[in-house]
Parts: C-alpha cells; sequence; structure tokens
C-alpha cells in the first residue's frame, strides 16, 4: 500500500514551534535549512518495514534531487517523489480546466498525510483518503501508523470482497452443506 506525505507544516516544521529531529551537521545545514519534525524518521522507517510504499507528494517546486539527498542525511529513502513539476507534467498536462494541486489518486496512494484543510476537502470531493496533520503532537507518528495500518486493513478487506476466487463464508458453509447431503 502507498503512503504519501506532505512536506511544508508536515515533515518540515518550524523548530520555533515544533520538536525536530537532530539537524544535519555543518555546513549541511546551512545547505539544507528545513528541519523535520520529530519521529519523522521513526516513522518513516516503522512504515516501510511494514511494506508500506512512502512517497512525498508536495505542492512545491523544490528538485527531487534536493529533497532525496536532503532526507538521505537522516537515512530515509522514498519510493518516489512527486514534486508540483511532476504533478502539472503527468496529472494536470491535457486537463483544459484546473485540477486540485493534489490527486493522490492518480498515483494509486491509498493515504495521504497532508495540513491543509483544502486537500481534506478535495479528498472528499475527488474521493482520495487523507490524514491531518498540524499542530505540534509528540504522538502524531503513532497516530499516523495506526492510521495507516488501519486504511491497509481497510484496503485488504475491500480486494477481499472483490476478489472473485473468494466466497464468503456463508457460501463456504452452504457448499458443504450441499456436498453432504449428496
Amino acid at each position: 500500500m502507498r503512503i504519501s506525505f506532505d512536506l511544508d507544516e508536515v515533515l518540515f516544521v518550524d523548530p520555533d514551534t515544533f520538536e525536530i529531529e537532530t539537524p544535519p551537521p555543518f555546513p549541511l545545514r546551512a545547505l539544507y535549512r528545513e528541519r523535520l519534525r520529530k519521529g519523522t524518521v521513526r516513522l518513516i522507517h516503522s512504515l516501510q518495514e511494514e511494506g508500506f510504499e512512502v512517497w512525498v507528494y508536495t505542492s512545491s517546486s523544490r528538485p527531487t534531487s534536493y529533497i532525496r539527498n536532503l532526507f538521505r542525511l537522516y537515512g530515509v529513502r522514498f519510493d518516489e517523489i512527486v514534486n508540483r513539476p511532476r504533478h502539472l507534467r503527468e496529472v494536470q498536462k491535457h486537463h483544459p480546466y484546473p485540477l486540485p494541486q493534489k490527486m493522490p489518486g492518480f498515483y494509486r496512494i491509498a493515504l495521504h498525510i497532508d495540513d491543509e484543510d483544502a486537500i481534506h476537502q478535495n479528498g472528499k470531493k475527488y474521493g482520495f483518503r487523507t490524514y491531518h496533520v498540524c499542530d505540534p503532537d509528540p504522538d502524531w507518528d503513532k497516530k499516523v501508523l495506526a492510521e495507516a495500518r488501519r486504511v491497509r486493513n481497510l484496503e485488504e478487506r475491500r480486494n477481499l470482497n472483490r476478489d472473485p476466487d473468494v466466497s464468503s463464508d456463508k457460501e463456504k458453509r452452504e457448499t458443504i452443506k450441499v456436498s453432504r447431503s449428496n
């Protein structure tokens, strides 16, 4: 299952307001000025250990190489990164009317983590799942992990119900009952 994170005010936060991960050493901290929300590294590693694909989906125009290199300093590797230029190129492309700034469903992302209310409203309108993260919360990473697990369980149940080779328990019992009476 794919899960994506916005960057600004979700993974990148203001150190005057939020607890942060230890910044990289000088001179790298001067080159990479963004600060990671405390718990980011542990959360992403936990998600990946549990088999989630972890993406970045941001409306920022930061180059993907910049994002990859910054997170590598923390030992984090993303499966994919969708920034504004990629979104415009792949999602918006030939549409004559403007689409929302993020469309996780286009990339088959099952859960998108964001701080913007507009993204959550678009999720309801366009049919993609979001989880709202914004205020400083020492348990934000645990809550995101719990939500990712919940959505994965929902997806697995939905996929089981769609699989024509998988019968319901009731159908299995009826089949057993019929075969016993023959």
